[in-house]
């Protein structure tokens, strides 16, 4: 590998300002802003959208759609029409 081509590769915070949760992980994204983690050491930060905690997969709060109900919604509305 060539040194000058890779990217740096570190310790990064990632916090999801919606949920009010913050991780601490190794990445190569890049920050200006930086952050006093737990163990007192100072991080760069990057704000995400979202995150597992507040992801409606993970949460729990997934809309689950009925594709069966929703055939049959569509057939009762639009059914067999006449074809003459």
């Amino acid at each position: 590998m060539q040194k000058d081509k890779q990217p740096s590769y570190g310790p990064v915070v990632f916090r999801d300002k919606s949920a009010g949760y913050a991780f601490l992980t190794r990445s190569t994204a890049v920050s200006d802003e930086t952050i006093q983690w737990d163990d007192g050491e100072t991080y760069p930060v990057v704000d995400v959208e979202i995150s597992s905690e507040s992801h409606p997969f993970f949460t729990g709060k997934a809309r689950v759609v009925d594709s069966e109900g929703q055939v049959a919604k569509f057939e009762k509305r639009y059914g067999e029409q006449d074809k003459g």
